[in-house]
């Protein structure tokens, strides 16, 4: 059996994958920079060449949002580079590559959900080096299928949701922004979800190439997603829950811009498969649970 290969080994959605893939029986490996130099052009060929896999996830990629400001060859090497590069030694080999996005490429000026042919806008160094990726990706294999998802968290690695719990067992109130709105995406489901891609493609029904919105089903604004977050961690630690004040994102300014509204509509996606993502209602309360499980072991 040949192994679907995973691109990255220690983000979220990596991790995430190689659960799913072990809870699924499926053959999968994550190959990360522990194991190889993604930047080496021959290093990229003979992984490919040594695996054989059946499929190529890319889910490596430079998230650090605000660092990119200041390192923008790091950012598009990562998230413009090399995931082209992929996307051509799998063309090559006639495989599928599953290449994720981000909802950073849209500005967030719409003011209604953002569907895969609006304008692109990138308003941040991130959000251009993901935005060069998609391009170059589809440049070199129309076939790639590209997911744009938003706002993730898993119990794995830093997050929103990670980040918030810390925060509510240390400070008496926490100051949470209000007037940027997206998607709160579990990588869990985001996870399962490109594995039952990966499995229409092995059946002989793959999914048209081209950009798909892979995020969950409900939006929220940060402010929002944090008073679930706090809400439920006093649910399971009997401790008082802090209050969550709702400032502006002019109180708390940051290195890079974030789009102040970049929800995304994934109808194509459902309409193409019958797939869509649960929302963050249904998938926080596991994700928080796992994250306070592992805090209280130590």
């Amino acid at each position: 059996m040949k192994p679907l290969l995973v691109i990255g080994a220690s983000g979220q959605l990596a991790r995430s994958l190689a659960q799913e893939a072990e809870r699924r029986g499926i053959f999968l490996l994550c190959r990360g920079r522990e194991s190889f130099d993604a930047a080496d052009p021959h290093q990229r060929e003979a992984l490919l060449a040594a695996l054989d896999p059946a499929a190529v996830i890319n889910a490596a990629a430079y998230t650090a949002v605000d660092r990119a400001e200041d390192e923008p060859e790091a950012a598009f090497l990562l998230n413009a580079e090399i995931p082209a590069a992929f996307a051509a030694l799998s063309a090559r080999r006639g495989i599928p590559f599953f290449h994720v996005s981000t909802d950073y490429v849209f500005d967030g000026t719409k003011g209604a959900p953002y569907v895969e042919t609006d304008p692109t806008h990138p308003r941040s160094v991130y959000g251009a080096s993901k935005r060069a990726g998609e391009e170059k990706v589809l440049a070199l294999y129309p076939e790639a299928v590209i997911l744009r998802t938003a706002w993730v968290y898993s119990a794995f690695g830093r997050n929103f949701v990670r980040t918030m719990l810390g925060l509510a067992a240390e400070r008496p109130e926490l100051r949470v922004v209000a007037d940027q709105r997206g998607n709160p995406t579990a990588a869990e489901d985001l996870a399962a979800l490109i594995l039952d891609l990966a499995a229409l493609g092995l059946r002989g029904e793959p999914l048209a190439g081209g950009i798909y919105h892979a995020a969950g089903r409900t939006e929220a604004s940060w402010h929002e997603f944090a008073t679930a977050i706090v809400r439920l961690y006093a649910e399971h630690t009997g401790r008082p829950a802090p209050p969550v004040q709702p400032i502006a994102t002019a109180d708390w300014p940051t290195r890079a811009q974030r789009p102040a509204d970049s929800r995304l509509d994934c109808a194509k996606l459902r309409a193409a498969t019958g797939l869509s993502l649960p929302g963050w209602p249904e998938s926080l309360p596991r994700i928080v649970r796992a994250l306070l499980a592992a805090s209280a072991n130590g």
